[in-house]
């Protein structure tokens, strides 16, 4: 099945999330959707590897979500396939007083992919059209503005070779309930709970509203949305690590031209080989 298709954000069309089932697991079942993660897990390896060498392109990869909806787990699950060395993680929390004092894209520009590296955002500069939206923490005429500003600037990371690709994890209330409970049932768990958790529920419908505007407002072809149906958290890794890879594959990747005369590295590597030969039989 292909999953950009089905969960496309389709910036033409009205977005009801209501209308999006969160159990869907698009008729696969968990051993054969294990099976299919694996392998585009490791394409994923293979592309990244060609992506930090080639050194041309980036990927940035945004994540939201409604509190408990798995972005963690995406990171730990689906990027797990990637080389640490060319793979950041940045997670995007309340702006502190430096960030507060530039544009809200100040501090999104600042921790964007370099050329071969793949970019995890944990939230992002989204937030400045969510939270502070429901929380009214800046006017109505000023985030309405920041859609544009949104798409100007992700057209200014493609345009320069970073592709981008934006995932909005769709869970239940009654799930985030659930998940909720494993927290305080595993003390192993217990960092993880805040007081915002329960206190945040009672803005469900407003946070859906703001997410159903920005999705749709945002998606563009250089930086598309996709809302991942994530109940399950099988299949909401399926789903995106089949994204990806397809994206990455896309994206012609290729090993970088020789920048050396291998004949002569040759060389010079069995002179080595034999002066260090020589040595031991002296």
């Amino acid at each position: 099945m292909d999953y950009r298709a089905r969960f496309l954000v389709d910036p033409l069309k009205k977005l009801s999330l209501a209308d999006i089932d969160p159990d869907d697991t698009g008729d696969i079942d968990k051993e054969k959707a294990a099976e299919l993660t694996a392998t585009y897990l490791q394409r994923m390896e293979e592309d990244q590897f060609l992506l930090y060498a080639d050194g041309r392109q980036s990927l940035l990869v945004v994540l939201q979500a409604l509190d408990a909806a798995g972005k963690d787990g995406v990171i730990r699950h689906v990027f797990s396939a990637m080389n640490p060395q060319g793979t950041r993680v940045h997670g995007f929390k309340q702006p502190t007083p430096l960030e507060s004092a530039h544009d809200f894209l100040w501090r999104a520009h600042a921790h964007v992919p370099a050329a071969g590296e793949v970019v995890i955002f944990n939230r992002s500069h989204y937030e400045d059209v969510l939270v502070v939206r429901v929380h009214d923490l800046v006017p109505r005429e000023v985030w309405s503005q920041r859609y544009e500003k949104i798409n100007a600037f992700e057209h200014l990371l493609a345009e320069n070779g970073t592709r981008i690709l934006k995932f909005f994890l769709h869970i239940s209330p009654e799930e985030q309930l659930e998940r909720f409970k494993k927290r305080l049932d595993d003390p192993r768990r217990h960092w993880k709970i805040s007081e915002s958790d329960y206190s945040e529920r009672k803005f469900w419908p407003q946070y859906i509203e703001a997410y159903e505007e920005a999705l749709v407002k945002t998606s563009t072809l250089t930086a598309p949305w996709y809302v991942i149906p994530a109940n399950h958290k099988w299949f909401r890794n399926l789903a995106i690590s089949q994204i990806i890879s397809e994206t990455l594959d896309e994206m012609g990747l290729e090993l970088p031209p020789t920048r050396v005369n291998i004949d002569e590295i040759k060389a010079h590597y069995h002179a080595a080989v034999k002066a260090t030969e020589n040595k031991k039989s002296d």
